[in-house]
């Protein structure tokens, strides 16, 4: 019993000790509770009065912008009154200037017609001094007015027609000087533009060997692999004593290629014999096939040309292999399709259309089939067949002017294929037919009569004539240019154009003694 009562007096002390921790801690969590309250509400007045700033800041900013607009309003309508006002002053100005320019139109008008009596009384008094003076000429004269008119008349058509003779050689010399200027700019320039390269090509090939031992294995026991090699190609093939070269020769170059390919084949691989040889030129032949339809498509984007039929597009390819005058047939064309292009541009028409006719316009000299026609009519009935639209086919037909030229196009594939066949270095010719058109101009000239020498310069594009002062005056010279001009176009074949030139001079010789 005595022990119990201690530990209940201890378990009451604690007790109460706990008590009053629990007293004290609630009174210290109403202290926190009210410091925390009275610093939300001093947070919310401080943001109340910075959200009352703000928003009297931003009803501030919106009244001086609606102030502002309004003044800019202001600003206008002010404008607009005074501009108002000036052009009211300006109309007001320009009523009073109407109002008295119709009051002087009026005094004008009645100071007109009292001026306009007068003048006719003048002119009813001069009538009649003028019939007086004629009565008097027509008695001193011993003419009548009607004769002497028709002499004045005779005199002023003499007077005018050497006027208008003189004006006219003037006008002409002016006009020639100009389109000459101007023609010679355009062909200038679009040459400039357009540079090929040129491709000289002749009837025969040279294939290269590495050795000679290869010419026999190439001829065969008793000539049998060179016969069916040539059976196969229609090529002769001549094998001389030319050191490590085989000669390729035939008019057609499709066919020497398709034979200068199968005999590198051939040798390469080493099996020679008429089967193989065969097979090897058929295998060729269609490669040269496909690359000529390569070759035609390749030109026709690069010339940026579509719609191109497929046969067409091939028949511009076969030109690869197609020399005229030693230019390369598909170089040319391609040359005088750049030409056209920049030419018809200088002159406003289309250059598409331009391009496309000047790449066809050769397509005659390339057929599968070799008809009696020549090679401009035969390139217009191809375009014609292919569905080309009339005006290209008609330049086609008209660049050597088999047909009658119906559309600007045809000049300028006829101008721009003679630029690209005459131009230096284009095409060559031989020597002796070379000489031989020299020969003839010159012979040509000579036949007039007053021609004393001539001079066929610049390989054939230019010919001086020169003749006699005593014989030819100043205005004769022009027309014998004239003459032997169109007697070398009648009579004589010659690519480009021949500029002649009459030269005659005139020496005044004295001696001093």
């Amino acid at each position: 019993m005595i022990i119990i009562i201690p530990i209940v007096v201890g378990i009451v002390a604690l007790a109460v000790g706990i008590v009053a921790t629990m007293a004290i801690q609630k009174s210290m969590a109403r202290t926190r509770a009210k410091v925390l309250i009275e610093e939300a509400e001093r947070e919310a007045e401080s943001m109340k009065k910075t959200k009352l700033l703000e928003a009297r800041e931003e009803e501030l900013k919106i009244i001086a912008d609606a102030e502002k607009q309004a003044n800019q309003r202001m600003s206008k309508v002010q404008s607009v009154e005074a501009k108002m006002k000036q052009r009211e002053l300006q109309l007001n100005q320009q009523q009073s200037e109407n109002q008295r320019a119709r009051n002087e139109n009026e005094n004008t008008r009645t100071h007109l017609e009292a001026q306009l009596a007068v003048v006719e009384e003048k002119k009813a008094e001069l009538d009649k001094l003028q019939l007086k003076a004629q009565d008097t000429l027509e008695h001193i004269s011993g003419l009548s007015a009607e004769e002497a008119k028709e002499k004045l008349i005779e005199s002023l058509k003499d007077e005018a027609k050497t006027a208008a003779a003189s004006y006219i050689n003037d006008i002409m010399d002016e006009a020639k000087l100009t389109a000459n200027k101007e023609a010679k700019r355009i062909v200038v320039q679009s040459i400039q533009r357009v540079a090929t390269e040129t491709a000289i090509e002749n009837s025969v090939t040279v294939f290269h060997i590495d050795s000679d031992e290869i010419k026999g294995r190439i001829i065969g026991r008793e000539g049998r692999n060179i016969r069916a090699l040539e059976a196969a190609t229609g090529i002769e093939i001549i094998v001389d004593d030319t050191p490590e070269a085989i000669v390729l020769s035939g008019f057609d170059p499709v066919r020497r290629e398709i034979a200068r390919l199968a005999l590198h084949q051939l040798v390469a691989d080493g099996r020679i014999h008429p089967a193989r040889i065969e097979e090897v030129v058929a295998k060729v032949r269609k490669q040269v096939e496909e690359e000529i339809i390569e070759t035609g498509k390749r030109t026709a984007i690069d010339l940026g040309i579509h719609g191109l039929n497929p046969e067409l597009i091939r028949l511009v390819g076969k030109m690869k292999y197609r020399s005229s005058y030693g230019q390369n047939l598909l170089q040319h064309s391609r040359e005088t399709a750049n030409l056209c292009a920049v030419m018809a541009s200088e002159l406003g028409l289309n250059p598409k259309k331009a391009r496309r006719a000047g790449l066809l316009h050769d397509i005659g000299k390339v057929p599968d089939e070799e008809p009696e026609l020549p090679h401009a009519l035969l390139g217009m009935k191809l375009a014609e067949k292919y569905k080309e639209k009339p005006e290209i086919c008609n330049a086609i037909g008209a660049h050597h002017d088999e047909v009658e030229q119906t559309s600007l196009l045809a000049p300028i594939v006829q101008v721009c294929d003679a630029i690209s066949g005459a131009r230096p270095g284009a095409r060559r010719e031989i020597v002796e037919a070379y000489i031989k058109r020299l020969n003839d101009l010159e012979q040509l000239a000579l036949s007039y009569p007053g021609v004393l020498k001539t001079y066929a310069i610049q390989a054939g594009r230019e010919l001086r004539v020169i003749v006699g002062a005593d014989k030819i005056d100043d205005a004769e010279t022009e027309k014998l240019s004239a003459e032997i001009a169109k007697k070398i176009q009648d009579e004589m074949t010659y690519p480009g154009q021949v500029k002649i030139t009459v030269i005659r001079e005139t020496r005044s010789v004295s001696f001093a003694k």
